[in-house]
């Protein structure tokens, strides 16, 4: 489905305004009795200035917001699942893990709850364990998630060494306090206010189908 872009309004303004003044000084020119020398240069530039309103608009209409490169991540295609798991936990983490995976820019996905790595399905990272550093402490402490929209501007990236080494960005979803949902993408600024809502859905469903499990 295509974005609609935001600034479609700002961006048909000169059209309608160049359009509009050209009208103007058509009807101006036509009920005006006898044309004085004045009025005629002031016609032409009218007439100019309308032209360029309407030329910046139709170029403005050719000029589509550049997405961020997108690169390929390093690692090996992968699904790895905790094996103590109930088979129920096991079915609904394969579930979601394959939504996000097929339905949002995520290329990779590790799911840390207790203390222990559950799952990582999709790119895989070289390190196969979770070491909780600050940022993904903080999402976990506040129950807030915490998007990383250029992962390389952040100093803190060095603690996702379970995840591609060219990681682009990131989110950390916290599953409560407990746990938290890391996906990774392959461009910066690829997920949506939309992607952010429904990533968060999904990790509601799985804080309380986890925490069931623990109790």
């Amino acid at each position: 489905m295509a974005k609609t872009d935001p600034n479609r309004v700002l961006r048909l303004l000169p059209l309608f305004a160049g359009g509009l003044g050209g009208a103007l000084l058509l009807i101006n020119r036509l009920t005006t009795a006898q044309l004085l020398e004045s009025q005629a240069r002031s016609d032409a530039l009218g007439v100019i200035l309308s032209a360029v309103l309407i030329l910046i608009g139709l170029i403005w209409q050719e000029i589509e917001p550049r997405s961020p490169d997108a690169v390929t991540l390093e690692g090996v295609e992968g699904f790895e699942l905790a094996e103590e798991l109930p088979e129920s936990v096991k079915i609904e983490l394969a579930w979601a893990s394959r939504l996000l995976l097929t339905n949002t820019v995520t290329q990779s996905l590790v799911v840390y709850y207790d203390d222990r790595t559950l799952l990582r399905r999709g790119i895989l990272g070289k390190g196969d364990r979770v070491n909780p550093g600050k940022i993904l402490q903080r999402a976990m402490e506040l129950e807030k998630a915490i998007y990383l929209v250029d992962l390389k501007l952040y100093p803190g990236r060095i603690e996702f060494d379970y995840l591609p080494s060219n990681t682009q960005g990131v989110i950390c979803q916290p599953l409560g306090k407990r746990g938290a949902l890391i996906l990774a993408a392959n461009r910066p600024r690829s997920y949506t206010k939309q992607d952010e809502n429904w990533i968060a859905a999904i990790a509601d469903k799985l804080a309380k189908t986890l925490d069931g499990d623990r109790n």
